[in-house]
């Protein structure tokens, strides 16, 4: 659970569907609609109904019956929510393809993260830059975090090379982690971690995928 404004918890599944609502209703916005109800708002993030007014509830009353919730409005306070109101400059650790891939994806400064910093233990690369970013050393890391105000990190190196980067992070000053790297990382209390691993992802569709395609043999389609 995490705090509300008003005191009040709120569970991590709902700041988890956060994101899903700002892009369904950045989607609105640019189809210049001004209002939405809770049934079209939760088609377009994959969700329930119901479940989208109890997610909104949280931070207040912002529907009206019969009209919906104003697109713009709602936009606004979820971006607010999700302290996305400025730019978080972030740091990414390790320029393999996956570290180089992330640093070129434009749709990070689109939602508010900026790549600051870009760091490698590989002397070939330090001194290189992507998307205008030069690559330091990751010793560099005490400075980059202080100068440039970093509290984001991203970890895209390979698994045996994450936990040394994420104790360098946590202690240059991070203090929220993304974690690509395929192993799991500990972290002193207070440090936020997130993981993202992609063959992890695969394995579950391919869980699905199997009882799927054995379901269409039973049934002779």
């Amino acid at each position: 659970m995490v705090g509300s404004p008003s005191g009040q918890s709120i569970p991590e599944a709902t700041v988890s569907r956060l994101p899903l609502y700002l892009r369904s209703l950045q989607e609105l916005m640019d189809e210049e609609l001004s209002t939405v109800s809770s049934e079209r708002l939760a088609e377009m993030a994959g969700v329930n109904a119901a479940k989208v007014r109890k997610d909104l509830s949280y931070f207040g009353s912002y529907g009206t019956r019969g009209v919906g919730y104003d697109v713009e409005y709602l936009l606004l306070h979820i971006r607010r929510e999700l302290g996305l109101t400025h730019d978080w400059p972030c740091v990414i650790a390790g320029m393999g393809n996956l570290g180089q891939a992330l640093a070129n994806y434009g749709g990070f400064s689109d939602r508010g993260f900026v790549i600051a910093a870009l760091v490698d233990a590989n002397p070939d690369k330090v001194g290189t830059t992507v998307e205008g970013v030069p690559i330091s050393h990751v010793d560099d890391l005490d400075d980059l975090v202080s100068r440039l105000d970093i509290h984001i990190g991203v970890i895209a190196t390979p698994a045996h090379a994450a936990q040394d980067v994420a104790d360098r992070m946590v202690a240059a000053g991070v203090t929220s982690i993304l974690n690509f790297a395929p192993t799991v990382i500990t972290v002193p209390d207070g440090i936020l971690v997130r993981k993202v691993d992609l063959a992890v992802e695969l394995q579950i569709l391919s869980f699905y995928q199997e009882r799927r395609q054995a379901g269409a043999s039973l049934t002779g389609a």
